[in-house]
């Protein structure tokens, strides 16, 4: 098996919507993201990747892998100027502007100017009587709209404490305190019902006419979820918590060359057994949904199905963990009775076994190969230097955490390294061409697919990371301006792609 959109050579382009070109503080999805839909057509290119559309929040850094739910979308995302096409704002509504920089998110500064934007779309939305299409789609997504909607009032409620330190009976959702609140913060529900609506609309818009234009929606799913979100509140039972709602626990990786101490990232582990029993029923929903949003879905940290490090709860790091057993196969052959092209594409990066390999393989889902992990001194065996990669993959120069090409090349790349790049190459190269000789070597791959980060394709350094994953803030800021995307760079891009095969 092979995922259809990705069975034949093409290439494609890294940028999430946040970090698309806009006028109010971060990227939306409107005249910017079209924009870039055309750009992406210029270049000939069939593949637009972002990162997880899910609700962020400035308490964890405004990551979108750390989200309140793994369903919703986020609704920061919305343009004010799709709003303003359909009637629910007016031009005064956007005066005044706040002074947003250009090139980088002004998170703290969108939120409040975007919150005061919703509350007017939202009362015209109530006046323009726009309810049948808004009732339909509450109705078509309630069975984690209602709890979404619902969590996040309680939140505002208990001053965003974590639902675990809610009164019990809302804790642990005793049904008349469900029911009693519902009705008490039922505007503020309906609000949020809203916005959800809003987010779908102009997402449905503008994913039809990338489609239309040949290009694929390529997403983004992390494998766990965040333990402070509707999906831990609402379904507690897929994982490992004591009777207090806490996790008995967590998620992370072991000690490695990079960290004596490993990772503990805290995220609650699951009870394979229990999602075995319903047949893996909340995970399919979840394919479900992001398969709506997306046409491909990058499954990230997908060693987990076949293994997962699992650390006590109480142990302060990653040592004291051991590894378990996922779902494995059992798992897959769920998912591919429910999606038989099975369009997932497998995060597999970091120290992989020959188990998780053979996972892969049964199912047919690529891998992924990154250059700045090529050149280290396993030169000639290294399976992400090109010499070594085969047609189900995909190649990258780096991905959302890594740092630019140029970045890594000025910055992180040993001279013992860069000297085995060289000798890759076939002569020396200097900073300011090193991104363009790694894109060509990403197009000259035998790779089915290449993905290249938008700012390696504009040889950016490392003032234009997108992610330092060792870091808690300053990450996801990262914003294109609109001069980036002229037609002669289409060009020049589309030539690439022409040479190499991948129009």
């Amino acid at each position: 098996m092979t995922v259809p959109a990705l069975a034949k050579r093409g290439s494609g382009i890294l940028l999430h919507i946040t970090s698309l070109p806009s006028a109010w503080g971060i990227g939306d999805m409107g005249p910017g993201a079209f924009r870039f839909a055309e750009f992406l057509a210029e270049s000939g290119q069939h593949l637009w990747q972002v990162l997880p559309l899910n609700p962020t929040d400035p308490a964890y850094g405004n990551s979108p892998y750390d989200s309140v739910s793994a369903f919703g979308s986020n609704p920061l995302l919305i343009s004010p100027d799709l709003l303003l096409e359909d009637g629910l704002l007016t031009r005064k509504d956007l005066e005044p502007v706040p002074d947003f920089p250009r090139g980088r998110v002004q998170y703290d500064a969108a939120i409040l100017f975007k919150q005061r934007l919703f509350s007017l779309a939202r009362g015209r939305f109530e006046q323009e009587g726009r309810r049948e299409d808004y009732e339909r789609f509450c109705a078509d997504n309630a069975d984690w709209l209602d709890d979404l909607a619902l969590f996040i009032a309680l939140k505002e409620r208990f001053d965003g404490r974590p639902w675990q330190e809610w009164p019990v009976d809302l804790r642990d959702r005793e049904p008349a305190s469900i029911e009693s609140a519902r009705r008490t913060l039922a505007d503020r529900i309906d609000q949020e019902k809203t916005l959800q609506y809003l987010f779908e609309k102009q997402w449905v818009s503008l994913k039809r006419t990338c489609n239309e234009r040949g290009i694929h929606i390529f997403g983004d799913l992390p494998i766990y979820v965040s333990l402070d979100s509707a999906d831990g509140w609402t379904h507690p039972g897929l994982f490992k918590l004591d009777e207090a709602k806490q996790p008995t626990h967590v998620a992370g990786v072991p000690p490695d060359y990079f960290s004596d101490t490993g990772q503990r990232w805290g995220n609650p582990v699951y009870r394979w057994d229990v999602l075995r029993e319903t047949g893996y029923a909340w995970w399919i929903r979840r394919l479900e949904r992001n398969l709506h949003l997306f046409d491909i879905v990058r499954i990230d940290h997908f060693r987990g199905f076949e293994a997962y490090w699992e650390i006590p709860a109480e142990e302060p790091t990653a040592v004291r963990g051991e590894w378990v057993k996922g779902p494995g196969d059992d798992f897959f052959h769920a998912l591919a009775g429910h999606f038989p092209d099975l369009p997932i594409v497998a995060e597999d990066l970091g120290t992989i076994t020959q188990e998780v390999r053979d996972l892969m393989a049964r199912f047919g889902l690529p891998g992924m190969k990154l250059l700045v992990f090529a050149f280290g001194d396993d030169l000639a065996t290294n399976p992400y230097v090109p010499h070594n990669h085969e047609k189900n993959c995909l190649v990258y120069t780096g991905t959302h955490d890594n740092n630019t090409v140029k970045g890594w090349f000025t910055a992180e790349l040993r001279e013992d390294d860069k000297a085995r790049l060289f000798r890759y190459l076939g002569r020396e190269v200097d900073p300011a061409r090193i991104s363009e000789e790694m894109v060509r070597m990403a197009m000259m791959s035998v790779a089915n697919t290449a993905i290249l980060p938008m700012q390696d394709l504009l040889g950016l350094g490392e003032e234009a990371r997108m992610n330092r994953p060792a870091r808690t803030d300053g990450n996801w800021q990262w914003q294109l301006v609109a001069e980036q995307i002229e037609p002669e760079r289409a060009e020049e891009i589309r030539g690439m792609t022409e040479t190499y095969g991948r129009l």
